[in-house]
This record gives structure tokens, C-alpha cells and sequence, in this order.
């Protein structure tokens, strides 16, 4: 059979097949188009999911004749006037969109670019283009979704699957554009210059409100990074990532390597299958980062993947990893959902009698790949105690302790205090396993050279992808090279480190060739020290004294991450006196 060319039709509908797998699809085009025309209010309504009716209209720039006319030819675009791909500062660029949303469905469009003394309307079936009393911006109608290409038709799902499917598109770019308002059906409406945090919590659900971090860091090199947004406490999560928004130069994406950066900021406060919220806008100059990587351009590529990886994980646990004290000034104010909230409160000076109450095991206790890891002992006798202060100084001294003065413990369980008109409830098992945690973490990791260096076999190719990052390995106490053409040698390894070392290997090289890095050793390192400061931790039961539970609140307004546990459990909560005065019918 003899090489020939394909007539444009069928072209276009398989250019079709890469841009067009749904209505959210088509919505997701039409819309990335109407906001490059400028406009900033975008009306969509579909019927049936999509699949009968797809009407989008926005109050953008509109066309005149011309550009109409060349709009439906494939490859044609007005958003690359340098012809310069590395410089993209559009949503669409690719000039694919409407011939090949036109290939597969009946489609007219509407438009006036408020020059001409009328407006245009283009029968994309027959090409004809007529005048029309269309007075501004542009409506593009898409019927009959598929029904040139009938087998595509049954692959769509339900109706209502569909649609949710199109609610999600117009979510993401509603997100990405707060200046713009967004209606899909007359029913999920975003309004036009809505505060971010205002439109997250339309998008997410009410119960983001006061239980969301500000993000808003710099790079602070040459790069000019910057990384802004809100990301949830590690106490409100959810069970899938529907709610974690990222973009890169205001484009959305879905990309590997920010999912797996903001998996890893939250390794220690949050469990494996739980997922954090967040709205994240990642801006960084345009010749640094490649859009042009994939048709539906979810996908991006950036020049040094390594060091925006390392920036954005820095950036959120910095943000994480916050203390109540000792990080700055914070606040006394507390929210509805019993979470601290920053103000103006000063770090106790030296003189405050509590400060000297703190945990002196008898031995220390040693973690085999840690030097001197001390896990601290709540008897009585390890205690040093101060002179008890004047009642006060008590009530000065407390006055500037986020979490205030103990005043009993509820079944050798919770710890209870009061701190202006707030009672505080703290859980005392998953207080002291975040502090003995953070404690071990912060300790070197100990190596152990061996005599008999361990020998893995695997596939070129995967010896390849471990050997890109033995700089990270080797930061993680794994020395190692290759050992031939088919192996790899473990030269040195954590102290106390037993386990399948083939199995780890390959699941690094499984997970270098997928998404470029690996965090399988972190993530190992994690639960081993997860796992010691549980059972090394004072145990729901234990009755503690007053110098004891003292202590152990001075000790956590000081340690990183301190609101919650390693597994993202809270660790106190704040009930306001006007909630118990609720409970006793007084307000």
C-alpha cells in the first residue's frame, strides 16, 4: 500500500481523539480561549453532560470576519506572535481546538469584535459565514458532541458523571482566575473579582474557612521562583486529591512532580492515604518551564525539576512546621474549630519558673541509626522543679502561654488548661510522640560501612535511574555504585537498617523512572521514627502530676508541626466560653 496523505477531515478528527475525550474537554478549550480574548465573565451551560448541548458565551475581545474565518483552520492561533514556544503566556496556543471539536460535532459561533458594524455568525459544517446582530464577545454552540464519530459516542459515561466531570474543569479555571466569573449551568456560579479565599470555599466546601495556611515564598535565587496560595492543616484532609488546585504560571496542571512535592511536605503530619487541600500557584519565568508537552497541556516540564521539587517541599513544611512559640510572635485568638491562631504574643523571658520544669531522663536513650536520640521520661523523679511563683506571677507568667495553665487531667488521658476565656484539651499520647519525634528527626542519621558490601541485580535501566540520584541516597545514609554492567553495591547503609535491600532498590528505580526522584527511603525513614516515638511516648492512661503535664505543653508550643501527631491527629483543641455558654443555655 502506498504512502498518502489524509484529507483534513479525518485529520482533524484524529487531532480530535488527543484534544476532544469529553464534554469537560470541550468545555475546558472553549473556556482557555474566551479567557486569552480578555473576557471576564464566562457563561456555560451543557445539556445531557455535554453530549446534546455545549453552549459557552464570554464578553472577550470577539473576532472580525477574518480571523473568524481562519479561527476553524487547524494551526492557526493569534497567541504566538514571537513563534516563540518557549515564551507562552497564554492559556491555548496550539491552534487545535475548534477544527477538531468542529471534525466530531455540529458547531456555530457567534461573535463581534465590537468594531465591525455587526457581528458574525459561522456555520462550522458548511464554513459559511453570514452577518449577524451578535452585539459582543463570542458564543461558541457544540450539539450533537461525537455524532461524526459514533464510536467514540459510547464511551462517554453517564449524564451526571459527565457533568461533574465539566463542574471540575470550570472549578480549576474558576481557581485560576478569581478576576473572572464563571456560571455553569445557572447553578454553580463564581463571582468576577472574588477573593481567593473566598472562592476556595466555594470550590472546596465551608469547612476550609479557618483551617487553611497562607503560602507565600520566594526562591530567593536566580530562578525567581515564587510559590503562593493556601494548603489545609494537616487536621482537615480528605480521602482523594479532588481538592488539591495547582498552577504553574496561572495554567492548571496535574502535574507528577507537584503532586509528589506536596506529598512529601506533608509526610510527617498527614497518613499515606489521606490528602491534603490546597490552592497553590507556582509562578517562575516562562523559559524555565515547557507547556507544550502533551495536547491537553495538564502536563508541564520544567528545566530543573530537581531544584522546584526541593523549593516547593522547603516552602510548605516552613509553613508546617510553624511553632506556637519561638517562631516569631503569634497570636492569641482562637477559631470556631478550636485551632491557635497567630496574634501578638511574646516568648517568655528566662525568668518564667516554668521554663525550668522540664523532662531529665535518668539514661538516655539511643535509636540504633541515631546518636544520643533521647526519648524523655515522665517520672516524677526525672523532674527538676523551681520554686513554686507567687499566684501573680502564675497569672502573669501563663498570660503568655499559648496553650495557658494546666488545671487537671481527664482519665490519664487528656490534659486539660484554660488560657483566657478558652479551655484547652490536649492530648497527652499524641503531644509527646510529635515531640519525640521532631527530637529523633532532628538527629544525624549513624552509618554503618560494610565489610561485605551488599550485591543488587537488576536491569540496566534501572541501574541507570538509582545512579541519577546518589547525591539524595547518599544524604539518606545509602552509600552505593554500580558494580558491573548489571548490579549495584550498597557500600554503606543505616545503622540498624535490616531489610530487603533488592525490593528497596528496585522500588527507587521504579519510582526515579516515573516521576525523575524518589522519596521510597524518606518515606521508610519516616515510619521508623513514627513508629519509636509511639511506643516510646507517654500512653493515654498514665496519670501525670501538674509539673509533668506543664512540661509537656511548654515543650509542644515549641516543637515544629506541634498541632498534630505523626499520624495528623490533632494534639489539643480550644473550646471558646462562649461554646460552653452555648452548651448551658446562657447565650
Amino acid at each position: 500500500m502506498s504512502v498518502r496523505l489524509l484529507p483534513d477531515y479525518l485529520i482533524n478528527q484524529i487531532a480530535a481523539g488527543e484534544v476532544v475525550e469529553s464534554g469537560a474537554s470541550v468545555v475546558k478549550e472553549v473556556v482557555e480561549n474566551a479567557l486569552d480574548a480578555g473576557a471576564d465573565q464566562i457563561i456555560i451551560d451543557v445539556v445531557d453532560g455535554g453530549r446534546t448541548l455545549i453552549n459557552v458565551v464570554d464578553n472577550g475581545s470577539g473576532m472580525s470576519r477574518e480571523d473568524l474565518a481562519c479561527a476553524i483552520q487547524r494551526h492557526a492561533t493569534s497567541k504566538l506572535p514571537d513563534d516563540n514556544l518557549m515564551n507562552i503566556n497564554f492559556m491555548g496556543f496550539r491552534g487545535e481546538a475548534l477544527p477538531s471539536i468542529a471534525s466530531v460535532s455540529d458547531m456555530t459561533i457567534d461573535t463581534c469584535n465590537g468594531t465591525d458594524k455587526n457581528g458574525w455568525h459561522m456555520d462550522c459544517n458548511t464554513l459559511e459565514i453570514r452577518p449577524s446582530d451578535w452585539q459582543t464577545g463570542t458564543r461558541i454552540r457544540v450539539a450533537n458532541l461525537f455524532s461524526k464519530t459514533p464510536a467514540r459516542l459510547k464511551f462517554l459515561r453517564s449524564d451526571r458523571v459527565e457533568t461533574m466531570a465539566v463542574l471540575d474543569v470550570v472549578k480549576r479555571l474558576a481557581m485560576s482566575r478569581t478576576d473572572v466569573g464563571f456560571v455553569l449551568n445557572n447553578k454553580w456560579r463564581f463571582p468576577k473579582n472574588q477573593p481567593l479565599m473566598d472562592r476556595i470555599v466555594s470550590v472546596m466546601g465551608e469547612d476550609v474557612r479557618g483551617n487553611m495556611l497562607v503560602v507565600d515564598a520566594g526562591s530567593g535565587s536566580t530562578q525567581g521562583m515564587r510559590l503562593t496560595g493556601y494548603i489545609s492543616k494537616p487536621t482537615l484532609r480528605r480521602a482523594s486529591s479532588v481538592d488539591q488546585f495547582l498552577f504553574v504560571n496561572g495554567r492548571p496542571v496535574k502535574d507528577k512532580l507537584l503532586i509528589s512535592s506536596l506529598r512529601a511536605a506533608y509526610m510527617d503530619v498527614m497518613h499515606a492515604r489521606e490528602f491534603p487541600l490546597c490552592a497553590l500557584y507556582l509562578t517562575l519565568p516562562s523559559e524555565n518551564v515547557d507547556v507544550n508537552v502533551s495536547p491537553t497541556k495538564n502536563d508541564v516540564h520544567f528545566l530543573e525539576p530537581t531544584h522546584v521539587r526541593a523549593f516547593i517541599i522547603k516552602s510548605l513544611r516552613q509553613v508546617l512546621g510553624t511553632t506556637m512559640v519561638g517562631f516569631g510572635n503569634l497570636s492569641g485568638g482562637v477559631e470556631n474549630n478550636g485551632h491557635f491562631i497567630e496574634t501578638n504574643i511574646e516568648t517568655p523571658k528566662t525568668e518564667n519558673h516554668f521554663e525550668h520544669c522540664v523532662c531529665q531522663p535518668k539514661d538516655n536513650l539511643t535509636l540504633g541509626m541515631f546518636g544520643n536520640a533521647i526519648s524523655p521520661d515522665f517520672e516524677k523523679s526525672n523532674y527538676i522543679k523551681s520554686e513554686q511563683p507567687k499566684t501573680s506571677e502564675v497569672d502573669d507568667v501563663f498570660a503568655a502561654h499559648p496553650l495557658g495553665r494546666v488545671i487537671g487531667q481527664i482519665a490519664n488521658k487528656y490534659i486539660l488548661a484554660t488560657t483566657g476565656d478558652n479551655l484547652v484539651v490536649v492530648d497527652q499520647h499524641a503531644a509527646h510522640e510529635r515531640i519525640t519525634y521532631e527530637k529523633l528527626r532532628n538527629h544525624t542519621i549513624k552509618i554503618q560501612p560494610l565489610l561485605t558490601p551488599i550485591v543488587v541485580r537488576m536491569r540496566t535501566e534501572d541501574i541507570n535511574a538509582v545512579l541519577t540520584i546518589l547525591d539524595e541516597l547518599r544524604d539518606s545514609g545509602l552509600v552505593l555504585d554500580s558494580f558491573g554492567d548489571d548490579a549495584i553495591a550498597i557500600f554503606e547503609k543505616p545503622a540498624d537498617w535490616d531489610m530487603d535491600w533488592g525490593a528497596v532498590l528496585h522500588d527507587i528505580a521504579d519510582e526515579v523512572r516515573e516521576y525523575g526522584h524518589s522519596s521510597q527511603l524518606k518515606e521508610r525513614l519516616h515510619l521508623k521514627l513514627a513508629n519509636h516515638a509511639c511506643h516510646h511516648s507517654v500512653r493515654a492512661g498514665q496519670k501525670l502530676d501538674f509539673d509533668q503535664m506543664d512540661a509537656l505543653l511548654r515543650s509542644i508550643e515549641r516543637t515544629e508541626h506541634g498541632g498534630e501527631c505523626n499520624h495528623g491527629r490533632p494534639v489539643y483543641k480550644f473550646i471558646p466560653i462562649t461554646q460552653i455558654d452555648t452548651w448551658f443555655e446562657r447565650i
